[in-house]
C-alpha cells in the first residue's frame, strides 16, 4: 500500500470526524432550503398539470438544477464564513460518493425529459427510481457525513420501493396515476423529507444533542 495515499486517507477521515458536528449545523438550513423549494414546485406542478406541455420529468430536472444550485451556493457561503475551500478534501470525498447514482438518475432520465408521458408510465419507471437512487446517493454520504443520513438514504430506499410496489398494483388494477398526483409524491417526499430532516437538525441542534 502506497504510504502517501494511505496518509491522505487517514488524514481525511480525521478532518471528517473533527467536523462531524459542523457538518450537521450546516446541513441543516441547505435540507431547509431544499425542502421548502420541493415542496413550493410540488404546489405549481399539481396546479399546471392541465397544461400538456409541461413533462413531469423535464420539470422535476429543472427544479433538482435549482436544488442543487441553492445547496452549493448555501455551502459556499458557510465555507466563507468559516474560511475554509469550497473544494477541500471532504467535499470531493462527498461528490464522489454521491455522484454515480445522481448521475446514473440524470442520465436515464434525460430521454424523457421532453416527453409528454402518460401518467402510469412517468410515475412507474421515473418516479420511484429517482428516490432509490437518490436514497443511494444519501446514504454513501452518510459514510463522510453525519450518521443520520443513512437513515434518510434508508427512507428513500424504501419509499420508493414501496411506492413501486403501489403502482405496479394500480396499474394490474387498470387503474390511473394522475399526474397531479405524481408532483404530489414529489413534493411530498422529495420537498417534505428534506425539510422534515433540516427541522430535526435545526432544533437537536439547538438542544445541543448528538447527530
Amino acid at each position: 500500500m502506497d504510504d502517501k495515499w494511505a496518509s491522505n486517507n487517514l488524514r481525511t477521515i480525521r478532518t471528517l470526524m473533527e467536523r462531524a458536528a459542523l457538518y450537521r449545523r450546516a446541513m441543516g438550513p441547505v435540507l431547509l432550503v431544499v425542502g421548502l423549494t420541493g415542496i413550493v414546485a410540488g404546489i405549481v406542478g399539481m396546479s399546471l398539470t392541465h397544461r400538456p406541455a409541461l413533462p413531469a420529468v423535464g420539470y422535476w430536472l429543472v427544479v433538482a438544477a435549482l436544488c442543487v444550485a441553492e445547496a452549493c451556493w448555501m455551502i459556499r457561503l458557510q465555507a466563507i464564513r468559516q474560511r475554509e475551500k469550497f473544494w477541500s478534501s471532504p467535499m470531493r470525498r462527498i461528490v464522489q460518493a454521491v455522484l454515480p447514482p445522481f448521475l446514473t438518475g440524470l442520465l436515464a432520465s434525460l430521454p424523457f425529459a421532453g416527453l409528454d408521458l402518460e401518467p402510469n408510465q412517468a410515475a412507474l419507471f421515473i418516479l420511484p427510481g429517482w428516490m432509490v437512487l437518490y436514497g443511494i446517493g444519501m446514504h454513501a454520504a452518510g459514510f463522510f457525513m453525519p450518521r443520520g443520513f443513512k437513515l434518510f438514504g434508508w427512507l428513500f430506499i424504501l419509499s420508493g420501493l414501496l411506492i413501486f410496489g403501489g403502482l405496479l398494483l394500480i396499474a394490474q388494477n387498470d387503474g390511473r396515476f394522475s399526474n397531479m398526483g405524481v408532483h404530489a409524491l414529489m413534493g411530498l417526499f422529495f420537498g417534505g423529507g428534506h425539510l422534515a430532516y433540516g427541522l430535526y437538525l435545526h432544533f437537536t441542534e439547538k438542544r445541543g444533542t448528538a447527530p
